[in-house]
């Protein structure tokens, strides 16, 4: 039998975003849908491990399992026009 996850809040943002604080989107983002880390890994198409590296900022997640992990969960990631100096 599966536990029930606990909702976690959305975190806020402040200045740029670096991997702490992209996992703990991703975290609260996967604990608001209702999935353990085990059925988000599943439904988002990584290892389990590459999925808890993620949320917690340790260790290297290749880039196309962060964008790809993003995606299903329906994280949108920005990139916005610079300017030349």
């Amino acid at each position: 039998m599966s536990r029930k996850v606990k909702p976690l809040p959305t975190p806020q943002q402040e200045g740029y975003l670096d991997a702490k604080t992209l996992g703990e989107f991703v975290r609260a983002r996967r604990t608001q849908a209702g999935m353990g880390i085990h059925e988000a890994a599943a439904f988002c198409g990584v290892a389990v491990d590459t999925l808890t590296k993620i949320e917690r900022a340790k260790g290297d997640a290749q880039l196309s399992s962060v964008l790809k992990v993003c995606r299903m969960l329906g994280i949108s990631l920005k990139i916005e026009k610079w300017t030349d100096q």
